[in-house]
């Protein structure tokens, strides 16, 4: 028998108990659920149980409230991560840029992104930051003046900062050399998390 939506209970198999057991492990309700994903409690229990199919936007929602992505709902396998990252010259965002230097220095597809970071001197010191997330960055060399809300820390080399990104933030360097460091920050399903380094930047 067909369920009420055309489709047959076998179009996408294994994807009722996936979607219930990630519910279930992210400790969510089905209300909780259906609420964070624009759904009725009672269409999201027929998904569950295999008696309705999800469309492409319901996946998408899904796997948003869920933290993971479409494909793994599908039970896809994930392509096999390189580990290792490669030295390359650093690279400037182009633009209104501002200067600033970046080579991404970590995997892709992950929870974080790590990155080589130049910051040149003078450029964006008044600029403040508030976005969900975390920072963490260890100075290489030059010294960093990091203001995280109403506090100012003046950081030399093998100095880092480690703070939630909620707290508003600005970096500069206070050297004419600019400052070198190491810059990891987490991904988030938010447009303001891309990346938190200069106007315009974007991720290489």
């Amino acid at each position: 028998m067909n369920p009420p939506d055309g489709g047959s209970a076998d179009e996408l198999p294994g994807i009722a108990p996936r979607l219930r057991d990630l519910r279930r492990n992210r400790g969510l309700t089905l209300e909780a659920a259906a609420g964070r994903a624009g759904l009725s409690p009672a269409h999201l229990s027929r998904l569950e149980t295999g008696r309705r199919q999800p469309s492409l936007p319901m996946l998408l929602g899904l796997a948003r409230v869920y933290g993971t992505t479409v494909s793994e709902l599908l039970g896809e396998m994930p392509p096999e991560r390189d580990a290792i990252v490669r030295g390359a010259p650093l690279e400037g965002t182009g633009g209104d840029g501002g200067g600033w230097l970046y080579r991404q220095a970590g995997g892709s597809g992950r929870a974080m992104q790590a990155l080589r970071v130049r910051v040149p001197y003078g450029t964006e010191g008044d600029l403040v930051r508030v976005h969900p997330g975390e920072e963490w960055l260890y100075v290489l060399d030059g010294r960093l003046r990091v203001v995280l809300g109403e506090t100012v820390h003046d950081l030399d080399p093998g100095d880092s900062a480690h703070f939630d990104s909620l707290t508003p933030h600005r970096i500069a360097a206070l050297d004419l050399g600019g400052a070198r460091l190491l810059f990891v920050h987490t991904l988030l399903q938010s447009p303001t998390a891309d990346l938190c380094l200069g106007g315009g930047a974007h991720r290489l």
